[in-house]
């Protein structure tokens, strides 16, 4: 017997006797959900407020992207995927208003229903709903695709499946998760899994696959063309079962996307510049000034447009490996961060145009309030006072420079800090008690300029404190394999949160994603305190709830100095062929998943 005949129930009845059911909720089905609030959305919303639903239809939109891709598949381990596929080529039961935190729609489903304390949750499939070949998106494709990414799948969905008590099968169209924890955002995680076509994946190895088997899904576009790490081609289905649907009227409105595979960023900007790309977005304050005044733009056939955005910052800069010994005593991060001299390298690489990160969630009201603890963060950790790094509840800053190269004032303290540490300089090397020097390895992708000269800034200044950094380059295939399995000292990265943060933050922070392959704790971080207040973020019944527990992990995970931050901004920045257009109105979260090339459109 399978394990999915174990871990499903199936009603194999008759469907009169399913209308005779008696149950004790006093829920009923509803459009959409919400984690704290009402719905912003009515049943028959025409569009999401920041689609057009007149927009036209047509054209071919050419991305760019740095990298490579041997795998058509973005849901299991091995291999790498194009990651745009997980939300271009495949849907959910319900899906997002990237205008709304903590809110799903129906998509695939076409209503939910809750039981009072959100213990289970129904989904009933729309009818209309199906696959890009015609055949109609069923339960037992649900059921399939729930139990096989949940148990082989990549790690971002295994944590739901564990929580997953039954799946019941209540008719020929609806389904129940009971779950067995209280946990109120499993209601709407239950919705948020990709729905697979069994029949496509039954007799083959799900997780060896590469591209030799081009996905058959209900979404908008289909993998219609590739040439594996060079270029991959949706085209738009003009029998698309959803084009009407409120969630879509007036996105996906591309006949055809189009991602070109480039070695580096220079080769990418050199292809937009001639216009071989349609888009790129600029994430330099300085080079959005200085560089883009090629032909093409100074014909106006480029624009360049700015999208606000109201999102956390998250973290964006170097990451330390607490797997790694060298890492795990806090002077030392402390020192390796005085070191790194912030206000140099932005007026080097920015002009200066840049602010820097200063923790996880700012830039949201979910991030810690600068200076001492209130009351409320204090209370929710008090058991771990004696474990904090120093400055969680006093207050943590990172440092600044005066701006000089020889960052005089901060390298005394880095120093200092590191004596504390127990290392001491003999003949010029940073040794600890034992003699053994101290020396580790900044791990760059072939093509990362900008971390690149980062990087050897920050070099030059280590070795002033004696300490030998090695700066490796290598290609994508071994870069993605050794990040992976964690083989890294230290590593640039981005760590991208949301306002609707949940069940998604302990693939980032747990103790127990720390050691898995393939994780996203990519810092390796352990903390009981960081764990503490997971499983109170997973329960939390109101915003003020939330709000508190994301401000206490703020300040955790920023006064446990993991990470050398660099800079963010508040607005994306894209250069655009000019017969590209978009709404006027954008949503709270920007330019992110949802955004381009969803509701954009050629003029």
């Amino acid at each position: 017997m399978s394990f999915i005949a174990l871990k499903i129930i199936k009603f194999i009845l008759p469907l009169v006797v399913f209308t005779a059911m008696v149950t004790t909720s006093q829920s009923e089905p509803t459009h959409a959900i919400s984690m704290y609030s009402t719905p912003a959305l009515p049943p028959d919303f025409v569009s999401l407020p920041y689609a057009n639903p007149n927009a036209p239809k047509g054209g071919e939109i050419k991305l760019g992207a740095v990298g490579s891709f041997d795998s058509l598949n973005p849901h299991i381990l091995k291999g790498r995927s194009p990651w745009q596929l997980r939300f271009w080529n495949y849907e959910t039961l319900m899906g997002r208003n990237w205008d709304e935190p903590f809110t799903l729609y129906g998509l695939l489903a076409e209503s939910i229903e809750v039981a009072p304390n959100r213990e289970w949750v129904e989904f009933t499939l729309r009818p209309e709903a199906k696959f890009a070949d015609g055949s109609p998106v069923t339960i037992e494709d649900v059921l399939w695709s729930y139990e096989t990414l949940g148990t082989v799948g990549h790690w971002r969905y295994r944590g739901l499946w564990k929580k997953i008590e039954t799946m019941e099968r209540k008719s020929t169209s609806t389904i129940r998760f009971s779950f067995n924890e209280d946990n109120p955002e499993l209601a709407l995680l239950a919705g948020m899994r990709p729905i697979l076509k069994k029949g496509q994946w039954e007799r083959r190895d799900f997780t060896a696959s590469g591209i030799e088997t081009v996905p058959i899904t209900s979404a908008p576009y289909q993998i219609t063309n590739f040439e594996a790490g060079r270029f991959i081609e949706l085209q738009r289905n003009p029998d698309y079962w959803a084009n009407n649907l409120g969630l879509r009227r007036g996105t996906n409105n591309f006949d055809t996307i189009r991602i070109e595979y480039f070695a580096d960023a220079s080769i990418y900007f050199e292809a937009f510049k001639a216009g071989e790309i349609d888009v790129y977005r600029e994430g330099n304050a300085e080079k959005w000034i200085s560089q883009f005044d090629f032909p093409l733009a100074l014909k106006g056939a480029i624009t360049k447009s700015e999208i606000p955005h109201s999102r956390p910052t998250g973290m964006r800069g170097l990451f330390m490996n607490m797997r790694n010994e060298k890492f795990k005593d806090w002077r030392v991060r402390e020192a390796l961060i005085q070191a790194f001299n912030f206000e140099y390298i932005n007026e080097a690489q920015n002009a200066n145009r840049q602010r820097r990160i200063t923790s996880y969630f700012s830039n949201s009201t979910l991030g810690l309030v600068p200076g001492p603890a209130s009351e409320d963060i204090i209370k929710l950790l008090n058991n771990f006072k004696a474990d904090l790094p120093p400055g969680t509840l006093e207050g943590y800053e990172f440092p600044k420079s005066d701006g000089t190269l020889g960052n005089r004032k901060n390298m005394r303290r880095a120093h200092k800090l590191l004596e504390e540490a127990g290392y001491s300089v003999t003949d010029g090397i940073l040794r600890d008690g034992t003699g053994k020097a101290f020396e580790f390895e900044i791990l760059l992708r072939q093509g990362a300029q900008e971390y690149l000269s980062i990087s050897e800034i920050y070099a030059n200044s280590l070795a002033r404190l004696g300490i030998d950094v090695r700066i490796s380059l290598v290609d994508s295939a071994q870069y993605s394999e050794r990040l992976k399995k964690a083989q890294f000292e230290m590593v640039p990265h981005a760590r991208g949160l949301s306002l609707s943060p949940g069940n998604e933050q302990s693939l980032y922070w747990s103790s127990e994603a720390a050691d898995q392959e393939g994780t996203r704790n990519i810092i390796g971080v352990k903390s009981p305190a960081i764990d503490y207040l997971l499983s109170r973020l997973m329960k939390s019944k109101t915003v003020d709830e939330l709000q508190s527990i994301t401000r206490a992990m703020d300040r955790v995970l920023t006064a446990g100095r993991y990470v050398i931050p660099i800079y963010y901004e508040n607005v994306s920045r894209i250069a655009h062929k000019s017969e590209l257009k978009f709404p006027t109105y954008t949503p709270i979260y920007g330019d992110r998943i949802g955004f381009l090339p969803d509701v954009w459109w050629y003029q």
